[in-house]
């Protein structure tokens, strides 16, 4: 029976002493999207399922698209029919089924510069893009517009279009989906912790098989061992790193490509659109984000630290220069609130292939008996990737496995949205906020909405904002912390409210707050709440090299 799917982190030493003391089914290693999708697709077959991850749910990639669930236009032109067919599958069921508190259609304006050569070349990407859909589908059609047409809702763009196309996708709080298909793979029963890292592969006595890992704590150093009929890594860019822990040759490598967004004020860009546009390497995004929008990407080999890859100068200067090959009113270096860089694993073919050009497609590898992995594919298509690494993991396991069930499965907050949602009005009555404050709590915890704000009820401090002009409510710290794991005030601002990448100095302003929030619910006293808002401070400034050497205003305020 499923339960509440809770991840308090109070409760994490207990967790990690039942992990040492019982064998389970199935152990997870990496807590991004596919991790918690694997975690979930077993628990909810019935095995017995942990999860560890090294530092925070989607620390890593899954916090770091372009928080997009997408069929994957540009695919269509690399022929990688199955690719999008599938995401496009993928993307419905989770907009009408799955998640739809969280994953919400997007509208994408395609502008045209050549009349007679572009338009019936797109359009009929498009018409392809759509018929793939079906019949049924939770986004409109494809439509063409004039000039005019898109000046009116775009009037960002500089005169001189042929006309415009406007498409529907879809998108997503990438790290807030992950922290929720972990807490729905708990709620069905997985044990999930986070800082604790696996530091070997351990192997049954004559070494022909994998029988669990050797973790240790991040937190207190403590190493024990966690027995395991299967070992499943979903680490994405730290794949090979986990194959050596047991000295494992992995049937496939992965190639790491550099993604940068950046962040610029809703104002800078006149659009009630999203908007996509070509480039010489591959597209270039603007995304709506609330009061912001995100506009990205790059796409460039990377070989340094897999934890906190830096975004450079160049990188922002690019994607300023492309965009405003576009925009009647340039984007300047002043308009950049923030930036952030995430690494893509892509299945390497070849030292010296493009990233570009390497298929986005996954690839599950059983090395070994008793151990499985998977790499490549999208966040899109994380469910099919965890059901396929699942399927892999547990051939001959020696008793009957149901097949995977996660296409029926709605991830918690789903159930029962429609009534809560139309009780909105009469929430925000019951609880003494605006209604503004209940539809954004709806648009992130779906129908636990109201355990959000039972906390505030308790504690009338916590109904106040984290911080000024945003709409998260320290109710929400005090969530993080009780429901959904949260170890650190990082964890906080950078994925569980998203000021790190919102905010002009990064949520820095808002780190004693969310520390006073923490600590009065981890015990901790003054000398460690300052340690805490230091280690984010430091974080901050780390972050913000690249606006840094810009000169942006962004980079002096986190500075400041």
């Amino acid at each position: 029976m499923a339960g509440n799917g809770a991840l308090d982190a109070r409760n994490r030493e207990k967790a990690l002493r039942r992990l040492a003391a019982n064998q389970v089914d199935v152990l997870v290693i990496g807590g991004g999207i596919t991790g918690a999708g694997a975690a979930l697709d077993a628990a909810s077959r019935g095995l017995r399922v942990a999860l560890i991850e090294s530092r925070d749910l989607a620390a890593g990639t899954s916090s770091r698209s372009s928080k997009l669930i997408h069929g994957g236009l540009r695919y269509l032109e690399q022929r990688d029919f199955k690719l999008v067919w599938e995401a496009l599958r993928e993307r419905d069921l989770l907009v009408t089924k799955l998640a739809p508190h969280l994953v919400k259609p997007v509208s994408f304006l395609y502008p045209l510069y050549r009349k007679v050569v572009e338009r019936p070349y797109v359009g009929a990407g498009l018409a392809i893009y759509d018929a793939m859909e079906g019949t049924r589908r939770p986004v409109p059609h494809h439509r063409h517009l004039s000039a005019r047409g898109a000046l009116r809702i775009a009037p960002a763009l500089r005169p001189g279009l042929a006309g415009a196309l406007v498409y529907y996708d879809a998108q997503v709080d990438d790290a807030r989906h992950t922290i929720t298909v972990a807490r729905t793979a708990a709620a069905h029963g997985a044990t999930v912790i986070t800082r604790a890292s696996a530091t070997g592969l351990l192997r049954s006595p004559d070494g022909s098989r994998v029988t669990g890992a050797r973790v240790r704590d991040e937190e207190t150093g403590r190493q024990t061992d966690v027995l395991a009929q299967r070992v499943v890594v979903c680490a994405g860019v730290w794949t090979g790193l986990v194959y050596g822990l047991g000295g494992v040759r992995p049937g496939y490598q992965v190639r790491m490509s550099k993604g940068v967004h950046i962040v610029v004020p809703r104002e800078a860009v006149r659009a009630s659109t999203g908007m996509i546009l070509r480039t010489e390497k591959s597209v270039l995004f603007f995304i709506p984000w609330g009061e912001r929008w995100i506009v990205g990407t790059t796409d460039t080999d990377w070989s340094g630290e897999r934890a906190e890859p830096v975004a450079t100068a160049e990188d922002i200067d690019y994607i300023l220069g492309t965009a405003n090959r576009v925009l009647a009113r340039p984007l300047t270096r002043d308009d950049v609130i923030a930036v952030y860089a995430g690494l893509r694993p892509l299945i390497a073919a070849s030292d010296d292939k493009p990233t570009t050009k390497l298929s986005r497609e996954h690839v599950v590898d059983v090395p070994i008996p008793g151990l499985a992995s998977v790499a490549g594919g999208k966040f899109t298509t994380y469910r099919l990737m965890a059901r396929d690494v699942v399927d892999a993991a547990v051939q001959d396991f020696g008793r009957a496995v149901p097949e995977s069930v996660t296409g029926q499965l709605p991830l918690l907050g789903a159930d029962g949205l429609p009534a809560v949602r139309a009780a909105a009005g009469r929430l925000a009555e019951d609880h003494g906020v605006s209604l503004e404050t209940v539809e954004h709590l709806l648009g992130r915890y779906g129908s636990l909405s109201g355990e959000v704000l039972e906390l505030a009820r308790a504690d009338s401090s916590l109904a106040l904002p984290v911080a000024d002009g945003h709409p998260y409510l320290r109710a929400e710290v005090a969530y993080a912390v009780s429901h959904e794991g949260a170890l650190h005030i990082e964890d906080v601002l950078a994925r569980r409210v998203r000021l790190f990448i919102e905010a002009a100095d990064s949520g820095a302003a808002a780190a004693p707050a969310v520390a006073s929030v923490m600590g009065g619910l981890l015990g901790w006293g003054r000398r460690r709440r300052a340690v805490e808002v230091r280690r984010y401070l430091e974080l901050v400034e780390a972050g913000t090299g690249a606006l840094r050497e810009l000169g942006t205003p962004a980079a002096r305020e986190s500075a400041g």
